[in-house]
């Protein structure tokens, strides 16, 4: 790979011009009075000198520039092999092996994108611990669930669960089930780290998935099997027992039978034992409806004409409690089924009615407020409340702590709040009472 003719060429016109320069420049210093001659003489000598540096250095300059350039990882750069510089199949030689790195690295390039996409875009919250304990949101999903974090160590991550601040801070790999405090509520997420090594450095990879949805409804659909199963067991059992009640009853009150007290007090048990029989039947039947799965018909609607419709049934049904209605924004909007909804609703605000029968003075309130991954609904009263020990067994079916309640309302209220995706729970009313919050 030697030197191309024009190089060459360049070369041999360079050493030629500076040869003539030296023979004009000996002749003029030779031949008296030409001390002007002479003075032009060396200035094409010193000219031609520099012209043929300028053609010898030419390649090792523009070689200096270009390995510059792809230090810095500049590789749109092009090795420039013409206006007289050597190596012209040297630097096409160079120029396709960087048009082959350049492809290579757009490759690369959209590769990474498409990973940090890919990262981004999962729908289960990924975090990155460094040696030094600071943690970093990597993706979107973890910027939407630790929002009251304000620091990136892991201490400040406590505000969710003293135990996840614990796990971050913890440099072995696992996974584990935990109880974080996030949207102002206890969820249970699975949480799962790894140990990677990054450019030489270990990282540690935390992945936090809430389940606590995937939890309610696989309960929801326990609970629902169980009662479809004992419905159907105990209607097949007092079936034949309502028809050999009804049968006896109608033998002993057949007229020729003699007049004994014994049979009166008999044909009074059995007749009170099919009445019975029928009633819990007919009991049995309407519970079915626990076992059935709401269908959910989705729709936007404005919720203020909503909560303002809910607030007229109730006051056209106890119109001796006051009821307060707010709803933050006025121009919010629900996603959800208004029927199956105003249902839960509609039963909530009944139960409040009832648990402030009798009081002095009772008070309820009706909130709907948009919150940040959705809306919260709360429905207050100033009651008795709800003891701590209760909070949970009073979404289950036929749990009831009142002689006339049917334990069928909060259970169906929870079903239809669960189809919907969303949560409810109890807890205390700032000024005493119940508080059920739904968030959707």
């Amino acid at each position: 790979m030697g030197f191309d003719t024009r190089f060459t060429l360049g070369l041999i016109g360079w050493v030629a011009a500076l040869a003539v320069a030296l023979l004009g420049c000996v002749a003029a210093i030779a031949t008296p009075g030409l001390a002007a001659a002479r003075i032009i003489a060396l200035c094409l000598v010193v000219a031609a000198l520099a012209g043929l540096w300028q053609h010898v250095t030419r390649t090792n300059r523009t070689l200096a520039r270009f390995v510059e350039g792809v230090r810095f990882g500049d590789t749109a750069l092009r090795f420039e092999s013409g206006g007289g510089a050597s190596f012209g199949r040297l630097g096409a030689a160079i120029n396709d092996a960087l048009d082959r790195l350049r492809q290579a690295q757009d490759r690369s390039a959209g590769e990474l994108r498409y990973l940090d996409a890919l990262v981004d875009d999962l729908p289960v919250a990924l975090l990155t611990v460094d040696e030094a304990g600071q943690v970093a949101l990597a993706n979107r999903a973890a910027r939407r669930l630790f929002t009251a974090a304000h620091g990136r160590r892991t201490e400040d991550f406590a505000v969710y669960g003293a135990t996840f601040a614990r796990r971050l801070a913890a440099a072995s790999a696992g996974e584990e089930l935990l109880i974080l405090n996030l949207d102002g509520r206890s969820q249970r997420v699975l949480v799962r780290s790894a140990l990677l090594e990054r450019l030489g450095r270990r990282t540690r990879a935390v992945s936090v998935q809430p389940i606590q949805g995937t939890l309610d409804a696989v309960e929801m659909a326990a609970q629902t099997d169980l009662v479809r199963v004992l419905t159907h067991e105990i209607l097949n059992s007092l079936t034949p027992v309502t028809s050999l009640a009804d049968t006896a009853s109608d033998l002993l009150a057949e007229p020729d039978l003699p007049p004994d007290p014994r049979i009166a007090d008999a044909r009074s048990a059995v007749a009170t034992l099919a009445r019975r029989a029928r009633g819990l039947g007919h009991f049995i039947e309407a519970y079915r409806a626990v076992a059935q799965t709401p269908e959910i018909r989705r729709q936007r609607f404005a919720a203020a004409p909503w909560a303002d419709e809910l607030a007229r049934l109730f006051a056209a049904e106890f119109p001796e409690i006051p009821l307060a209605r707010d709803v933050v924004p006025a121009g919010l909007a629900l996603d959800a089924d208004p029927d199956l909804l105003a249902q839960v609703l509609i039963n909530l605000l009944r139960n409040a009615a009832q648990a402030v029968a009798g009081h002095p003075a009772p008070r309820l309130a009706l909130r709907i407020a948009a919150e940040r991954s959705g809306a919260s609904i709360e429905v207050e009263d100033n009651g008795p409340g709800i003891p701590p020990a209760l909070r949970q067994e009073v979404f289950l079916p036929f749990f009831t702590t009142r002689a006339s309640g049917t334990g069928v309302g909060l259970n169906l209220a929870r079903q239809i709040v669960v189809a919907h995706g969303g949560a409810i729970e109890v807890g205390d009313a700032p000024g005493g009472g119940a508080r059920f919050r739904i968030l959707l």
